[in-house]
């Protein structure tokens, strides 16, 4: 997979969860274990774009 792709593939996955966790925090039967889980890996989602943008900017 060639890096524009991947960034693609990494920012549509990043989008899926932050509807994903907008949706489960409408719902108050919500797991917030789950919830903590899908923020988490949100979060390792944007950071790794932010990664492979700035490797991309350094080169």
């Amino acid at each position: 997979m060639n890096l524009p792709s991947h960034l693609a593939e990494l920012q549509r996955r990043h989008s899926d969860l932050e509807r994903q966790i907008s949706d489960a925090l409408l719902h108050p039967s919500t797991d917030s274990l789950e919830l903590a889980n899908m923020k988490r890996k949100k979060l390792k989602l944007k950071d790794e774009i932010e990664r492979i943008r700035q490797d991309v900017t350094l080169h």
